[in-house]
């Protein structure tokens, strides 16, 4: 069967669904024992989701990823775009179960965990497959579906975790409990870091290794409060230095080369760059959409080397605004050099740093925190106890990761902080905010899925 046809067969078995809750196998699915025969299909029909991740859902760059929604959501961005909008509403906490933007988020996800399970089924039933082969497309299966879910439940609350593809049982599936659902978001990662191989399929970090698995582990460690594992994970990580390299100067950690990167997703096409450049990037005032917040701004010590190289100053001769800098790049380049980064190195030394302060390691915990403030032209912490280094990485955390997938809110939230730090700024603000409305539109549709989350 020809390599075209069959892509065209991927595409439609794994876009099969407009919502998650009704999803039914595509006319095509006879077809797929011959998709997962085949190394190069078989890998086709996982790099389609990646450019999904990419284009749509939580995680990607464009306006309604969480990196945006989330920025207006808390305190990181200001918005100047119209009223009325889904943007708008995010800025303003005013979402709404009925919100559009609410329903993509949900459903795109799921689409993509819909996906993430077709791709370890095909795999599992294949009898073409290498077993070498099969291990790394189930390992990046299992990758993606606790990925997304981690999202979910952090954005969500209680949320279903789907493993399969049968729709019948997907469509009554019932919510679970945080714990429940960490507890199979751990089981897939640890899977997946027993699979996946510690290089790279290609020299461009776009799918994940063992080191992105334990990335993501090391994170849900740090949420799951188990201190030793974060630290433990994290180290793993960072300990690979054939193939991560924490950089000298602040300079092209978000290139597309940067040794630093741990993940990251292709551009659809050579040429094209991060989303986020074109959704943050605005060259005259006012901003027409969005802009770094005057508090996140106010954050910055002087010296700090990332208020100069992240951040960059728009006036219109009477008012300065900020735009996020990380990427450059707003436009097509004569070949791609900037590739949307989602785990880097930074993350796993603060992961780290903060894990070994609630262990009692406090020198550990402090030469993790200046290796980043360093790099950023900063003196070591001043933090002596163990309180004041966990109040320290929570700052450097701010800066450091500041309009990437939302981290700020996240670390509100799991620290319990959103009413304090938000109320003040935020006149709607309310503590049922903390999570985001279950879509009406699915509640209507899987009865098991209500009641919904207080306060929508």
């Amino acid at each position: 069967m020809p390599l075209l046809f069959l892509i065209g067969i991927i595409s439609c078995l794994l876009t099969a669904c407009d919502k998650f809750s009704n999803v039914d196998l595509p006319s095509s699915q006879l077809t797929a024992g011959n998709v997962f025969k085949d190394k190069a299909t078989a890998n086709a029909a996982m790099v389609d989701i990646y450019s999904k991740i990419r284009d749509n859902g939580l995680l990607t760059g464009y306006p309604s990823g969480l990196t945006s929604q989330l920025g207006l959501y808390s305190d990181e961005l200001n918005f100047y775009g119209l009223s009325g909008t889904s943007q708008a509403n995010f800025y303003n906490n005013a979402v709404l179960a009925t919100d559009a933007d609410i329903n993509q988020l949900w459903t795109s996800s799921y689409n993509q965990i819909y996906a993430a399970n077709a791709v370890l089924e095909g795999v599992s039933n294949s009898t073409g497959l290498l077993a070498i082969d099969k291990e790394q497309l189930t390992g990046e299966g299992l990758f993606v579906r606790a990925l997304i879910h981690f999202y979910l439940i952090n954005t969500f609350g209680p949320i279903p975790y789907i493993t399969t593809t049968n729709y019948q049982q997907n469509s009554v599936a019932p919510r679970m409990l945080e714990t429940e659902i960490y507890t199979f978001i751990k089981s897939d990662l640890e899977k997946a870091v027993s699979l996946l191989p510690s290089q790279y399929i290609g020299s461009e970090r776009v799918r994940p290794n063992k080191g992105a698995a334990q990335a993501i582990l090391a994170r849900l460690y740090l949420y799951m409060q188990m201190w030793d594992e974060a630290s433990n994970t994290a180290s793993a990580v960072l300990n690979q230095s054939d193939l991560y390299l924490w950089p000298t100067v602040l300079e092209g950690i978000f290139l597309k080369e940067s040794l630093s990167t741990i993940w990251q997703l292709m551009p659809a096409v050579s040429g094209a760059n991060t989303y986020e450049g074109g959704n943050f990037i605005f060259t005259q005032g006012p901003p027409p959409s969005l802009a770094i917040s005057e508090t996140l701004f106010g954050t910055f010590n002087s010296n700090d080397l990332r208020r100069d190289q992240w951040l960059k100053a728009v006036s219109d001769g009477t008012t300065t605004w900020y735009h996020a800098n990380k990427y450059k790049e707003n436009s097509f380049t004569s070949s791609s050099v900037e590739y949307p980064i989602v785990l880097r190195m930074a993350e796993q030394y603060l992961i780290r740093s903060e894990a070994r302060a609630h262990q009692g390691n406090l020198e550990g915990a402090k030469d993790d925190l200046n290796t980043i403030r360093n790099l950023a032209g900063l003196s070591n912490t001043a933090a002596v106890t163990a309180e004041e280094i966990i109040e320290a990485v929570l700052h450097e955390r701010r800066i450091e990761l500041f309009t990437e997938f939302g981290h700020r809110f996240f670390d509100l939230k799991r620290t319990g902080k959103l009413d304090q730090i938000l109320s003040p700024l935020k006149p709607q603000w309310g503590t049922n905010d903390r999570i985001l409305p279950i879509p009406e539109s699915e509640l209507l549709l899987n009865p098991n899925l209500l009641p919904q989350n207080a306060g929508y």
